[in-house]
């Protein structure tokens, strides 16, 4: 699999080196008063780029952590009204999480009962060795949209995670801004806390309590 991939990457390479040298002749003949300096263009060097290539594949330290929590939860998740009352409670929802595509991305699923309704969702959350960033995507049966965000551990705080990212609002049907404030409170117990801006005000949505069963 991977010699393929690094064919594949080549491929790449020599087209994306092809198509820049057509550029450079069409260039040239365009511009007759520009100077070689203005218009070459860097050489693609092939060696680094599969060895950056390689690096961006390969699962890492983060991964790694990423792979402490595949297990099988238990989740509670609660909505707030916009004073910060709980407006409903939903216990005994089950989460799976696993580690896929050869150790690269977490992905949980889960099935419960949500407000009387059978709940699904999905979340998969990735580490970007090249931007250095955790990646979460979410998707349920409650929506149609794909939730996405970025972020990482806040600084000095390796059990605290702040997400950052944008979210459909139904009733109007624009993006708005959201914040996920993930804490490992330890090995088996986890909290998401989101977040809504809505007209410049930050108010808290819902909370997922997570216990590992």
């Amino acid at each position: 699999m991977k010699n393929l991939i690094l064919a594949v990457g080549m491929v790449m390479l020599f087209a994306i080196a092809c198509n820049s040298e057509k550029k450079e002749s069409t260039s040239d003949n365009k511009m007759v008063n520009t100077s070689m300096a203005d218009t070459a263009s860097k050489p693609i060097d092939s060696a680094e780029m599969m060895k950056a290539w390689e690096a961006y594949m390969k699962p890492g330290n983060e991964h790694q952590w990423l792979a402490k929590s595949a297990g099988n939860w238990e989740a509670e998740i609660s909505f707030l009204a916009p004073d910060g009352s709980v407006m409903s409670t939903n216990p005994g929802i089950k989460a799976e999480t696993k580690m896929v595509l050869g150790g690269r991305y977490q992905q949980s699923t889960y099935k419960g009962i949500m407000d009387k309704m059978p709940f699904e969702g999905m979340n998969t959350m990735a580490y970007d060795n090249a931007r250095k960033v955790y990646i979460s995507t979410w998707m349920d049966n409650m929506g149609t949209g794909l939730m996405y965000a970025e972020g990482n551990f806040d600084k000095g705080n390796n059990k605290v995670m702040t997400f950052k990212g944008n979210t459909t609002d139904p009733a109007s049907g624009k993006q708005i801004q959201f914040r996920e404030v993930f804490t490992i409170v330890d090995d088996n117990n986890q909290l998401m806390e989101m977040y809504d801006t809505k007209e410049g005000k930050e108010t808290k949505t819902m909370s997922i309590k997570l216990v590992r069963k």
